[in-house]
């Protein structure tokens, strides 16, 4: 299996809370409420762990509150990259409700200084080179600027590594210019991000881009890489939260490139590991067994097929 570093620029304590209904203005009464270490790339870090890959995790942690990331480190027995910085690792509140319906609010996160940023970049440039590929997703800490976060990228491009991004907005539009290996919008952020262009598939691959996965939610996920493209279409599913699915897609699609395995398999796993992660509270792959039935209920077809 491969050897993987994720790196999280801004992770958070996602505390989940589950109600029958949101009533807003009014006293909710919770059935559940579960607090996890998460962040775009320690939820995909969890995945590729259940997968079989030897992962390690980094980037920004807040030194006044890391217990529930270090105990998670432990159990996982990930690599710790995390530089940590003054301050709190933000909290983000999901309100997950019986239809399927997910409010998040979420938090800014510490101020992250230019000292903290140069001592991520040296850690990386030590350690970089003993990886397959990377993983960098979710948004911007406070202090953290889009062009700094471009030079990240190419710096990992420097080092030999296959670059998976998946993050929005301005920092999707930064990273872009580095031209990662793989990307995962979803078709808001592409369009978002490409300013509604009619080509942007065709942009991205002349700007180096080798992979692009565009999530569309129940739609299902289209999947274009340079002369070819697929479309899945998962099972339907009872939905607990939608909280994790694009990052649990993001491990499975890498899992199987970097696997070598048939494109068509790469993306029927995939998707069924994303129709998994909603039918829970929290990230991994809980149940081989129901794994695999998802996977034979995940419809994938070349992309030019009626």
């Amino acid at each position: 299996m491969a050897k993987i570093l994720t790196l999280t620029l801004n992770p958070a304590l996602d505390l989940t809370v589950r109600l029958a209904r949101l009533e807003p203005g009014a006293v909710n009464r919770s059935e559940t409420m579960l607090t996890h270490a998460a962040g775009k790339g320690v939820n995909v870090a969890q995945v590729l762990a259940d997968l079989g890959h030897d992962v390690s995790v980094g980037g920004f942690l807040g030194d006044a509150n890391p217990q529930a990331f270090d105990a998670l480190i432990a159990h996982r027995g990930f690599g710790d990259a995390f530089v940590r910085v003054p301050g709190e690792t933000r909290s983000n509140i999901k309100i997950a409700e019986q239809d399927g319906r997910v409010t998040d609010i979420n938090a800014p996160g510490p101020l992250v200084s230019d000292e903290a940023q140069k001592a991520l970049l040296k850690r990386i440039a030590m350690i970089g080179p003993q990886f397959d590929a990377v993983v960098v997703a979710g948004s911007l800490p406070r202090g953290v600027s889009p062009q700094w976060f471009q030079g990240l990228l190419q710096q990992l491009k420097d080092l030999g590594l296959k670059v998976a991004l998946d993050t929005s907005g301005e920092a999707l539009r930064a990273g872009l210019q580095a031209g990662p290996w793989l990307v995962k919008p979803n078709t808001e952020e592409l369009a978002e991000a490409l300013e509604g262009s009619t080509d942007a598939i065709s942009r991205l691959h002349q700007h180096g881009v080798e992979h692009v996965v565009v999530s569309d939610g129940a739609a299902g996920v289209t999947w274009y890489c340079p002369g070819a493209a697929l479309h899945a279409t998962p099972p339907k599913v009872a939905v607990a939260s939608t909280v994790g699915a694009g990052d649990s897609l993001l491990a499975g699609m890498l899992h199987g490139l970097l696997s070598d395995e048939a494109p068509e398999q790469t993306l029927r796993r995939a998707t069924a590991i994303a129709a998994m992660a909603v039918t829970q509270i929290g990230f991994g792959i809980s149940d081989d067994a129901q794994l695999a039935q998802l996977e034979n209920g995940v419809v994938v077809r070349a992309l030019t097929e009626q």
